[in-house]
């Protein structure tokens, strides 16, 4: 099978790769690095030529307004030129929980891509995942000094970018799904707690504030980012994960 991965040489995508090329696949990496410009179209034709299946892996530069400019220009390329390359399956990852945050705009415009793509002229699958482990301390930083982290008490059930990379691949050399399929790690953190977890591993003497005020979290009430029932979920804990990086 030939899979073009869009984003392929990205934190996500390089992996997928390696998986796919792994498994006997032909899994065919495309990026701005390798003369695709998706904004553009530049490029798309040749990518798609004898493709099986095309996995969208790229994500917005900015998470303002300027992210639904960037997923509504990009699907509306990928899907004409992968109609015209008669691709069967189309394959985006997106976030649990993105319908469901209306206020964050970045995740309002994940919603609009995962739209376009239903209602496209190929086959489609989505991916929707949970926050990645290697994303926390990023997620801490935003609302960090010398001394503090401040965070809110968002449940949130992150899991490692290797599951997901795996469950992209599980999808993307099956069927259609004509729908979304849902992953998530197996524990649910409130967000401060995550936090407490995280310098206590890291021998990092800071101390967590929780504040229902801080960072782009603080929009996301209750258990909106929580995976529902019918979630795969991944096997790696959180600490398991942090104790081998």
């Amino acid at each position: 099978m030939k899979i073009a991965v869009i984003g392929g040489t990205g934190f996500i995508g390089s992996q997928v790769v390696k998986i796919l090329k792994a498994s006997g696949h032909e899994a065919v990496p495309h990026s701005s690095s390798t003369g695709l410009d998706l904004v553009s179209g530049r490029g798309l034709s040749e990518a798609l030529a004898g493709t099986d299946v095309v996995v969208n892996l790229t994500d917005s530069p900015t998470f303002d307004d300027a992210s639904l400019s960037f997923f509504r220009t990009t699907m509306d390329n990928l899907l004409l030129a992968a109609k015209e390359a008669d691709v069967s399956h189309a394959v985006v990852l997106s976030i649990v929980g993105a319908d469901l945050v209306p206020d964050l705009v970045y995740y309002r415009a994940k919603v609009l891509q995962e739209d376009i793509l239903k209602a496209g002229p190929v086959p489609y699958s989505i991916v929707r995942a949970t926050q990645f482990f290697e994303f926390i301390e990023t997620v801490m930083s935003w609302t960090s000094d010398d001394e503090t982290v401040r965070l809110p008490a968002t449940p949130i059930q992150p899991m490692a970018s290797a599951d997901v990379a795996q469950a992209v691949v599980d999808v993307c050399v099956g069927v259609p799904l004509q729908g979304t399929r849902n992953i998530a790690g197996p524990e649910v953190f409130t967000l401060d707690e995550l936090g407490r977890i995280t310098l206590t591993m890291l021998d990092d003497r800071r101390s967590v504030i929780t504040d229902s005020n801080a960072g782009i979290y603080a929009a996301a009430s209750n258990d909106v980012l929580i995976a529902k029932s019918d979630a795969i979920i991944a096997q790696t804990t959180y600490r398991e994960w942090l104790a081998s990086h």
